[in-house]
């Protein structure tokens, strides 16, 4: 479970972002394919149709990222804490046939030791699948964040007339540089924050 507070930044989230082009205004001729689109709101440099967004920022100032990641740490807390208490129920089990094994009969102890060896199997599945079911709910709390931010940044995009949004991680050798005119982030951030905040409401 300790993996848990690191699952997040091993999320999909660049190739989500990154495959979110968007082909605009597709009957502009050779020359105006090239040329630089209006200004977002608040910026007052020329944009070109490529820009990018930095995927550190997104992962932690997300509210929705951070939503999903408590959500996740609950489930993963109450996860470990049935296991755990099922592993000490089975030990306290294992401690008494101990303690009492010595005077037991061996036909009660061959069937208490057949009874706890059944019961050690039973709770080494339940911890398999109790696993494999956290495994499953990041799965599917990622495939809901890439759908989020790859619809809106789809729209996002053919809103502003951008055709190519790329994302920027620091380690990230597919993309060593990125001039910082280019940098929707904080555009993208604030439209992501605001159309969840609806969400939850």
């Amino acid at each position: 479970m300790e993996k848990m507070s690191s699952v997040f930044t091993k999320l999909t989230l660049g190739v989500a972002l990154a495959t979110a082009v968007v082909a605009c205004n597709q009957n502009k001729t050779a020359d105006k394919a090239t040329a630089t689109v209006a200004p977002a709101a608040g910026s007052t440099a020329a944009k070109s149709e490529i820009v990018y967004i930095n995927q550190d920022t997104l992962l932690t100032k997300y509210n929705y990222v951070k939503d999903m990641t408590a959500r996740l740490e609950t489930k993963g807390k109450a996860a470990q804490a049935d296991l755990q208490s099922r592993g000490q129920a089975f030990q306290r089990e294992v401690a008494e046939y101990q303690k009492n094994a010595a005077t037991m009969a061996a036909d009660a102890r061959a069937t208490t030791e057949k009874h706890l060896q059944s019961k050690q199997q039973e709770l080494q599945a339940y911890q398999q699948n109790t696993g494999a079911q956290v495994q499953q709910d990041q799965g599917a709390e990622q495939v809901k964040l890439y759908e989020k931010i790859a619809d809106y940044v789809k729209q996002y995009a053919k809103d502003k007339g951008y055709k190519l949004v790329l994302t920027y991680q620091k380690g990230n050798a597919n993309m060593l540089y990125g001039d910082p005119s280019l940098d929707v982030t904080a555009d993208v951030l604030k439209g992501l924050n605001d159309a969840y905040a609806k969400d939850k409401k």
